[in-house]
């Protein structure tokens, strides 16, 4: 926990950090602290230096150390009442979404659709949802991140220790993450991986595009054909890298974009797979493999294909 100088979010706070919340992201403390808060606001004082960490300027990504004095200025807090409602319905989606918990982690079936967190126009997310509906719990964080129009597993954890490990373990490739993706054409059975440096640019509009690039970073992704159909070619997608759009992007420069995907295939194409049924991005977070902590056999958790992914696939039988 922390200790709280002043319990009123309309003057400035000073919090004390200690060991609960050591390595969080300073952004990701702030949400915390300033629920209701836009997040564009909360990177806002950030840059402007209203937030403070040991009386000086810092950026959304410094890791909080014990000890440190943080700044917050007045902000105000949305009320309860003006926060967005959670539908009953949606909330028990989302409940029926969990193919795995345990005391420190959860892994959810993220539908196509749903941001993970709010911000740029997005009221809510899958981490906001999960906090109202589970308000009993102390700690619910995004261990990772995954495109809106992905769907599958998402990693939330609920232990600040079982973050750190978790983030420790993905920065040393010890999480392997298996995806399911729906390309158009025939997939040659030899294309096993693609090698492409991969370069994120953000349009004027905010619009993030990621192409290929010499001067971008290193990105791997493994692929293995699973089945082939009339005009399409169904993968196991396997990143080695974690880079923005990296599956989409490796599989448009390998010749084959992504069935639904609106920013990396041709509007032709995606019209004629609209025709036939589907309407969103063929491309699912299928399998997580996880390191076992005692050096036995690695945690395996599978989330389905939802009904409209199994349809489609259905129709070109």
């Amino acid at each position: 926990m922390v200790n709280e100088k002043s319990g009123d979010r309309l003057k400035v706070r000073q919090i004390m950090v200690d060991e609960t919340v050591v390595g969080q992201r300073l952004d990701n403390f702030l949400r915390t602290h300033l629920k209701g808060v836009p997040k564009n606001h909360i990177y806002r004082i950030i840059r402007k230096g209203e937030v403070r960490v040991n009386k000086g300027r810092i950026k959304p990504e410094y890791k909080l150390k014990c000890g440190d004095l943080v700044r917050i200025p007045p902000v105000r807090v949305s009320e309860k009442g003006e926060e967005p409602a959670i539908e009953a319905g949606f909330a028990q989606r989302l409940e029926k979404a969990v193919v795995y918990e345990d005391s420190g982690l959860i892994v959810i079936n993220k539908p196509s659709g749903l941001a993970v967190h709010g911000g740029s126009g997005v009221s809510f997310g899958l981490i906001e949802a999960l906090r109202k509906i589970r308000p009993d719990q102390r700690m619910l964080e995004l261990v990772h991140r995954l495109d809106k129009e992905t769907s599958g597993c998402v990693m939330v954890a609920k232990k600040r220790s079982v973050l750190k490990s978790l983030h420790q373990q993905l920065r040393d490739g010890a999480v392997n993450k298996y995806y399911k993706a729906l390309v158009f054409g025939r997939w040659p059975s030899r294309k096993k991986v693609v090698d492409a440096p991969l370069r994120k640019n953000v349009l004027k509009s905010g619009e993030r595009i990621v192409n290929v690039d010499d001067e971008g970073k290193k990105s791997r992704t493994e692929f293995r054909l699973c089945s082939r159909y009339n005009g399409y070619s169904l993968l196991e997608a396997k990143p080695i890298t974690g880079r923005t759009h990296q599956i989409r992007v490796h599989c448009r420069h390998a010749g084959f974009p992504i069935a639904g995907d609106s920013k990396y295939a041709e509007d032709e194409a995606n019209a004629g797979a609209r025709r036939s049924g589907l309407r969103r991005l063929f491309l699912h977070a299928e399998r997580l493999e996880i390191p076992n902590p005692d050096g036995g056999p690695p945690l395996r958790v599978t989330a389905p294909l939802d009904r409209e992914l199994v349809s489609f696939l259905e129709t070109l039988v």
